[in-house]
Order: structure tokens, then sequence, then C-alpha cells
């Protein structure tokens, strides 16, 4: 990862071939002159033909299936993908665990299918409001991390996205400080399971409702690389705005997740 900062745009189910064409192409012209952000298209499956893409813009995929091809109605294929010009995946979002039942087993193969295709994961991991308020998140993102990796053999070309599911769609982020105690908490675990190089060079994205309103402090954080952005990212000058945070918000300096409480956040 050559950029400063990752920022994502994850259009779940919206937006037609053509839409999504347009809007690409005002987003681009827009987003030019944007220094050191690398920015990911992430449209549905019908919108990834003909996005011809060039750095510092990327397309990505919302999900793939493990098997490279095979009696799996409805799913896509890494192939697939790459023949489309696909250069990242994203992996264990929320919506897919929590409506699709996908289970950490389903994403570990994905994982591995992914990093052996030579694809980069966009690996979302994150907490529901229960599992927090029953003070289980370390123990979850630590399972989710663990499993995920399991048939991982390189941290090398890896982005982490995490995504507490209670803030997806609900206007209710996390406070920038909380969000980075927990990615202070991830790379905690990346240090300790795996290496101190994986800690320090997987970046770490946020990802509940990210908005222009919030981006910039986000930035600001010392451990948050980027960001995993949905609804923003459906309307080209907010997420112009949040790429300009991006772009040009300083961080600050980073502090121990050893010596820090997991954060108490109050939904109202």
């Amino acid at each position: 990862m050559d950029c400063a900062r990752i920022v994502v745009g994850n259009w779940k189910m919206n937006k037609l071939p053509k839409e999504g064409s347009s809007f690409v192409e005002e987003s681009v012209n827009l987003l030019l002159d944007v220094e050191r952000v690398q920015v990911i298209f992430c449209p549905p499956f019908t919108g990834l033909l003909g996005m011809n893409l060039e750095h510092p813009f990327s397309l990505g995929s919302q999900n793939c299936h493990w098997e490279s091809q095979g009696a799996f109605t409805g799913e896509i294929s890494i192939r697939m993908l790459k023949d489309c010009g696909v250069s990242y995946v994203i992996l264990g979002h929320s919506e897919r665990r929590q409506i699709f039942f996908e289970t950490n087993d389903w994403i570990k193969w994905k994982m591995g299918a992914v990093v052996d295709a030579g694809l980069i994961p966009i690996f979302c991991v994150g907490e529901t409001l229960e599992q927090r308020k029953s003070g289980q998140t370390d123990q979850v993102l630590t399972q989710q991390l663990q499993d995920g990796f399991e048939m991982v053999n390189s941290f090398k070309e890896m982005i982490i996205a995490y995504e507490p599911v209670w803030a997806i769609g609900t206007g209710k982020a996390a406070k920038p400080s909380d969000a980075n105690n927990m990615m202070a908490f991830i790379r905690e675990v990346l240090a300790t399971s795996y290496s101190s190089s994986a800690s320090k060079n997987v970046p770490l994205l946020y990802g509940g409702s990210v908005s222009p309103q919030n981006a910039a402090a986000l930035f600001e954080e010392p451990d948050i690389d980027g960001a995993l952005v949905g609804g923003a990212s459906l309307d080209a000058s907010s997420f112009l705005e949040i790429a300009n945070f991006a772009s040009s918000t300083t961080k600050r300096m980073p502090v121990s997740y050893t010596h820090l409480t997991l954060p108490t956040i109050l939904l109202v």
C-alpha cells in the first residue's frame, strides 16, 4: 500500500451499471487533485464490467465464493472478478454475517482463496451491540481475526476494516477515540498472534456511518488508516469531502492499547 490513506466506497445493492459508470466518472474528475489517498470503488456485480480505473483508483468486489467454478447458484468466483479488473474483495462484512448467516469458516475459506489468487481482501470484523454490552468485544474480534487468518500465509497485501455492527447504516458512528482504541487492540492481536510486521503494516479502516461530519475526527486518530464508507459513498460530493479529509488530516501520536480500558459507548 503506497498511499497514506485508503477510502473504500461500498455501494451495496445500489446503482445500475450506467448510473455507476457516470458516478465513477464524476467522482474521478472530482478526486483527481486529492493526494495520498487510494480510492476503491465497490459496486454491485453488475457494475464491475467496463470500469477502467487507474491508480490511485481501484475496483473492488463486495463478495466472492472460495471455489473457482462449479454448481454454486447465485455466486461469483475470484476468476470472474479478476477478469472484470477487480483488485480488492470485501469479506466478512457485517451484513453478510448477519443477513446471510456467513460463518467464520466460510469467511476463512474466502480469505485463503482471495490471498492465493493475488487479490487483496478487505477483511471486516466487528461486534454486535449485545456483545459489546456484555463485555465480549475483545473476545469476538480476536476470534474473528484468528479464524479469518487460518488459511492465510502472508499479510503483505491485506486490509482490515473494523465495523461495529451496531453502527452500520444507523447513523450512530463510534466516537473517534473509541474506534481508535479498537484499532489499537487489533494491532495488538496481530502483533501477539502473528508478527510485529503485520501489526505495523496492515492498514486498518473504520467502517460504520462514516460521513463528512465525522471523517476528519476519525482520520486524526493514530491507528485509523482510512475508511470503509457505505451510504456516504453514493453521493459524489460527500465522498469527495471524506477523501479530502483523508488527504489533509494529520494523525495524532499513537497510544498503547495495553494501557486502555474497553470504552463504553452510549447510544441515544
